[in-house]
C-alpha cells in the first residue's frame, strides 16, 4: 500500500522547511470545521529567504537545456499522479469541489505540465532569429545580429481559490514559468494550504529526481496581503502570475509598479463573459438553449471565470421559449456550495443588491439550503436600456447567478457590448439566417474579448497552442497575454538580441551550426534544421 503523504503545515524555501511566528488553519468548505494541521505563516523574512534561493538558482536553471526542463515538467506531473487519493480528498475538504470535478482538474494540471514539456522541447518560444553580416551593403554594412528570447527572472505566482490544483501551485502559471527557465515562488491560498503543500512537495521531489536546484521553487502559505505585496516588492522577483478578484489583482499591480524597477504583473481577474443570442437560434433552438445556459452558469457553482454572466438576447419576442426553458432549470437547480465563506457572503450580497436595482426583475430563484456556504442559483432579467444605465449590473457576481438583457434592435445590442468592460469570453448564437447580423457585430466583440465562441458555451479552456485566456482589463491586466495555452510562455520571457559575437559566446540556439536543431529566421526566411531537410 502505497505511504499517505504527510501534511506539516511547515513553509517551504527551496528544500528546507522553515517555521513561522504564527500559524493558522484551514476550514472545510462544507462544515465550517476547522481542519489540521495549523499552518505556519509565512513572513517577509521567508519571502527574503526563498527569493535569495531563487535569484541563486535562476543563471543555472534559465540556462538549462530545454530537455532538462522538459523532464522536470514531467516529473512534476508524475509526482503529483504519485500522491493518490490523499490529495483529491484534502481539497475536497478545503474547497467543498466534488471528487469528479478535482479528479478532472488534476488531470488538466499533469496535461498542462505534458503540454509545456512539449511546448519547451519544440523551441518556437525562443524564437532564434539571424541576420548575419553584409560587410559590403551599400550605403552602410550591416552587422551580425541574432536575437533570441530569455527568461524574465524569478516569477511569483499566486494560487487561485476556485481551481486548487489547475490554477494554483502547480498549474498554468507555475508550468509556463519553469518551461521558460525561471524559478517560481508560490503564494500559495489561504482557502486550500493542504492541497498547496501535497503539491509543493510533489514539485520539490520532481525537482531533486532531476538534479535541478532546490531554489528553483518555493511554497510560502499565507493569510495576509502582506506576505504578498513583500512577495512582489522584493527586487529579485522579475514578474507576478495572478488569478483573482480585481481588488486583489489591482492592489499587486500598484505595488509592482511603485518599485524601484516596476516588473509586469499578469493578473486574471474580472469577466462576465456575455453570451449573445440571435433571432432565429432562439426561434429553433430557445429551449434547448435556455437548458444549456442554465447549466453552464451553474457549472462548478458558478465559480469558473468563464461562468456567462450576461445574456443578450434580440429581440422582443424571439425569446420566449429561451426564457422560459432558462427559468424552469434554474427552479430546479439545488443549493450550490460555494468555495469559502467569504465568497458565500460576497454572492448573497451580490444578487441582494441585483434584487432592488430599478427595472431588475427576478425571472427564477433555485432551492435555498440552510447548510453553510451553500447558495442558490438565481436568474434575473432587465431591459438593455436599464443596463446600460446601471454600471453595478455590469459588474461580476461571482456565482451561480446570471441575468438576462433584453435589446430591441442590433443598434441596441452593439450598444451594449459597447457598454461594456473588457472580457475573457464573448458568445455569439446564432443559425444560418442570423450571420449577417452577427457579422455586423464581430468587429465590436473583437475589441472587447480574448475569445469568441460560436454556438457553444465559455465555461471549457482547452489547453493547446492557438487558447487565449485573456482580455482586455479588467479581464486580464496585460491585453497582450493568456494564462492557458502555449503563449503563456511568452509573459515569463523577454528578447536579446547579441551583436558580432563569435559562436563561443553565442548561445546555442543561436550557433552557426544549430546545435538544438531549431526552426530559425534566417535572413528574413524561415529555416529548418539540417536533420529535417
Amino acid at each position: 500500500m502505497a505511504q499517505v503523504p504527510e501534511i506539516t503545515g511547515s513553509i517551504l524555501v527551496g528544500a528546507e522547511n522553515h517555521s513561522g511566528g504564527k500559524t493558522f488553519n484551514a476550514v472545510q468548505a462544507a462544515t465550517g470545521d476547522l481542519l489540521q494541521p495549523p499552518f505556519q505563516e509565512a513572513d517577509a523574512s521567508h519571502v527574503a529567504a526563498a527569493c535569495a534561493r531563487a535569484d541563486e538558482a535562476f543563471a543555472t536553471f534559465s540556462e538549462a537545456e530545454p530537455e532538462l526542463r522538459a523532464r522536470f515538467l514531467q516529473a512534476i506531473g508524475a509526482e503529483i499522479m504519485s500522491v493518490g487519493d490523499a490529495l483529491i480528498e484534502r481539497a475536497m475538504l478545503e474547497s467543498g469541489l466534488p471528487r469528479a470535478r478535482l479528479e478532472g482538474e488534476r488531470a488538466r494540471t499533469v496535461g498542462q505540465l505534458e503540454f509545456f514539456a512539449t511546448v519547451v522541447r519544440d523551441g518556437a518560444w525562443i524564437d532564434a532569429t539571424i541576420d548575419h553580416a553584409q560587410p559590403n551593403r551599400a550605403p552602410a554594412p550591416r552587422q551580425d545580429l541574432r536575437r533570441r528570447h530569455v527568461a524574465i527572472g524569478p516569477v511569483a505566482v499566486f494560487g487561485a481559490s476556485n481551481f486548487p490544483l489547475a490554477f494554483s501551485v502547480a498549474g498554468g502559471d507555475s508550468a509556463a514559468a519553469f518551461a521558460a527557465g525561471c524559478p517560481v515562488i508560490v503564494k500559495g491560498h489561504p482557502a486550500h494550504p493542504g492541497t498547496g503543500e501535497l503539491v509543493a512537495r510533489a514539485i520539490g521531489r520532481a525537482a531533486r529526481q532531476c538534479a535541478i536546484p532546490p531554489g528553483v521553487f518555493s511554497y510560502l502559505p499565507g493569510t495576509t496581503h502582506a506576505l504578498g505585496a513583500a512577495l512582489v516588492s522584493d527586487p529579485r522577483i522579475g514578474a507576478v502570475g495572478f488569478t483573482g478578484s480585481r481588488a486583489g489583482g489591482l492592489a499587486l499591480m500598484q505595488v509592482a509598479a511603485a518599485r524601484e524597477v516596476p516588473i509586469p504583473v499578469f493578473a486574471e481577474m474580472s469577466s462576465v463573459n456575455p453570451v449573445l443570442l440571435f433571432p432565429a437560434a432562439a426561434r429553433r433552438r430557445g429551449a434547448e438553449l435556455g437548458k444549456a445556459y442554465v447549466a453552464s452558469v451553474t457549472l462548478g457553482s458558478g465559480q469558473f471565470c468563464t461562468n456567462p454572466g450576461v445574456v443578450v438576447v434580440l429581440g422582443d419576442s424571439d425569446h420566449a421559449g429561451f426564457q422560459a426553458a432558462a427559468a424552469s432549470a434554474m427552479q430546479e437547480c439545488l443549493p450550490q456550495q460555494m468555495l469559502a465563506t467569504n465568497i458565500h457572503s460576497a454572492y448573497m450580497r451580490g444578487i441582494g443588491d441585483w434584487s432592488g436595482r430599478p427595472g431588475v426583475q427576478q425571472l427564477a430563484r433555485g432551492a435555498a439550503s440552510a447548510d453553510p456556504n451553500r447558495a442558490p442559483g438565481v436568474l434575473f432579467g432587465v431591459a438593455a436600456d436599464r443596463f446600460m444605465a446601471d454600471a453595478s449590473l455590469r459588474q461580476e457576481v461571482f456565482g451561480p447567478t446570471s441575468l438576462l438583457v433584453g435589446a430591441r434592435t442590433l443598434d441596441e445590442m452593439a450598444e451594449v457590448i459597447e457598454s461594456m468592460e473588457g472580457q475573457l469570453t464573448a458568445t455569439i448564437l446564432f443559425d444560418e439566417e442570423d450571420i449577417a447580423q452577427v457579422a455586423a457585430l464581430m468587429p465590436r466583440l473583437q475589441r472587447k474579448v480574448g475569445r469568441i465562441i460560436g454556438n457553444g458555451w465559455p465555461t471549457g479552456v482547452e489547453v493547446c497552442h492557438a487558447m487565449v485566456h485573456g482580455g482586455p482589463f479588467p479581464a486580464t491586466s496585460d491585453v497582450r497575454s493568456t494564462s492557458v495555452g502555449a503563449l503563456a510562455i511568452q509573459r515569463f520571457l523577454r528578447p536579446v538580441c547579441y551583436q558580432n559575437l563569435p559562436d563561443a559566446l553565442l548561445p546555442a540556439a543561436l550557433r552557426e551550426h544549430n546545435p538544438l536543431q531549431l526552426m530559425r529566421r534566417e535572413d528574413g526566411q524561415f529555416c529548418a534544421p539540417a536533420a529535417a531537410r
